[in-house]
């Protein structure tokens, strides 16, 4: 067998255009997200807004993954239910459609799990032991692996193979991580001599990098973010925070906007292209100063997000209504579960 965690030829990966070819069956999408908190403009920015282009276009599968969360906040359980609920309510305020989408909760399909326990019976050890999913997870955690954790890869492929999916929107920076769902799949085909699974194609997409407004990964533990909930007063206190060129020290030093790495490149996410050559000219030319930059960025921010704030309000103010589309999907995600689970249980002979 060639190398599994080799990165993925030019012929695996896909884009629209290449899309379009492929089989009916071969063009459902599948991503998800793990429970661990509020989403931020990060989350927005390099996922959600993708996602919400991609259902406009195919049947997806979007899974609010809180097994997934358990693998490393297994001792921290006491948010995990509500931490569902608000996942809910920012995937819906960000534009998520359940009339388009299904939307669901992992662990309200047990044939999830009856999966994952089939596919690690023909899993060999070494794959999940060398994956560089779960070598990024132990590191961060710096603790003894766990044996939920160490099945995290063969979870993770089932979540993609439940619902047949083959086509995964990932980024660059996650295409290996996409290998060993492709070789399990194809080792499942083999072994039961069928077509059951798609090798799952990954969906490249060019997503913005937003940095913290610290200059460091975006993140709650960092309280460097700005979240989809925040209002627009909280988010213009925020930005006024914003590190900007740390070589611009007085009002009238001419400043580089290639060195503004959080203000500058959050203009160039939300901002106009003339709006950016503004900024840029303005900045070298020291005609307008850091404050009145974070000023317009909030402006531009607090502008964007005004209808995903609208629809969270209006969600908000009957979660029981989130809650019941959470149902919903879940049902119509577990019924094509159901089916999987029924032809792989028929192959592999049993009960």
């Amino acid at each position: 067998m060639t190398d599994i965690f080799a990165s993925p030829s030019a012929t695996d990966i896909l884009n629209l255009k290449e899309i379009e070819k492929l089989p009916a069956s071969a063009k459902v999408v599948m991503s998800g997200m793990r429970p661990t908190g509020k989403l931020h403009l990060g989350h927005y920015m390099g996922v959600l807004k993708n996602w919400i282009a991609l259902q406009e276009q195919y049947p997806c599968f979007f899974s609010i993954a809180d097994w997934h969360a358990l693998t490393t906040k297994y001792d921290d359980t006491t948010s995990l239910r509500d931490n569902i609920l608000e996942m809910g309510l920012d995937w819906l305020a960000a534009g998520i459609d359940p009339q388009k989408a299904t939307m669901f909760v992992q662990s309200s399909i047990p044939e999830i799990a009856e999966l994952h326990l089939l596919l690690s019976m023909i899993t060999p050890a070494k794959w999940v032991q060398t994956d560089p999913t779960l070598k990024d997870m132990v590191a961060m955690l710096h603790e003894d692996l766990s044996y939920g954790l160490l099945g995290y890869p063969v979870l993770q492929t089932v979540d993609i193979l439940s619902v047949r999916a083959g086509l995964v929107p990932v980024g660059k920076d996650q295409l290996a991580h996409l290998e060993i769902s492709r070789d399990i799949a194809r080792r499942f085909n083999h072994v039961y001599q069928t077509a059951l699974f798609a090798e799952p194609r990954p969906l490249l997409t060019e997503t913005p990098m937003l940095l913290g407004l610290d200059g460091r990964k975006m993140g709650k533990s960092y309280n460097n973010a700005i979240f989809l909930s925040d209002s627009a007063d909280e988010t213009w206190a925020k930005v006024k925070t914003a590190i900007t060129d740390p070589a611009r020290i007085k009002r009238t030093d001419p400043g580089n906007p290639e060195h503004c790495e959080v203000v500058y490149k959050y203009y160039q996410v939300f901002a106009s292209e003339n709006a950016q050559n503004l900024a840029a000219e303005e900045c070298r030319t020291a005609s307008r100063g850091c404050m009145d930059c974070k000023k317009l960025l909030g402006e531009m921010i607090n502008e964007q997000m005004a209808p995903i704030r609208e629809r969270r309000a209006l969600y908000a103010s009957d979660k029981s209504q989130v809650e019941q589309l959470l149902k919903t999907g879940s049902e119509k995600a577990r019924a094509e579960c159901q089916e999987t689970l029924r032809q792989v249980k028929a192959l592999m002979k049993l009960f």
